[in-house]
């Protein structure tokens, strides 16, 4: 038994609930080096908490799923925001969830755009990184320091994502 969500486009508007869309619109904020690089200023909102808590830069290499997927699980981390930029021009599956009461609610399922990432804001409940194409390489902002900073729910029914 399961149920099913569509996947949906990944705009700013509807990700706003759970962190910011990654990516280049509209006029950069400046140019640099020489006039030759836009630069897209201050993307995401990093948000880290505990005594020695820091931003970390790590490189994630994840197996590619396809679609339908099957959702059984999602997770979140309390201490930390967590941005992923992906390190090839192939979509990927961003899926995230409100808290109902210390438990996921209904999750959405968004499909990337060429040229997207993700920041999910500290304590969102997501989807694991999924990418639908190999390689799944991706540079990942995110919490590095002591404490708990994972926890997992696993669905007593799983959803089945599919193309919407």
């Amino acid at each position: 038994m399961s149920q099913s969500i569509k996947t949906e486009p990944l705009t700013a508007e509807a990700f706003a609930p759970y962190g910011e869309v990654l990516q280049v619109a509209g006029e950069p904020d400046k140019l640099i080096n020489q006039g030759l690089c836009g630069r897209y200023h201050d993307l995401a909102g990093l948000d880290f908490i505990g005594d020695g808590a820091r931003a970390g830069i790590s490189i994630f290499r994840s197996q590619k799923r396809q679609l339908p997927y099957r959702l059984e699980m999602l997770e979140r981390h309390p201490l930390g925001s967590q941005a992923f930029l992906p390190m090839t021009h192939q979509p990927f599956l961003v899926i995230a969830a409100p808290d109902d009461g210390g438990k996921p609610g209904r999750p959405r399922a968004f499909l990337t755009e060429l040229g997207q990432g993700i920041n999910f804001a500290r304590n969102v409940w997501h989807g694991v990184l999924t990418p639908l194409s190999d390689p799944g390489l991706f540079a990942v902002v995110d919490r590095i320091g002591d404490g708990d900073n994972l926890e997992e729910h696993w669905l007593d029914i799983p959803y089945d994502v599919i193309s919407g």
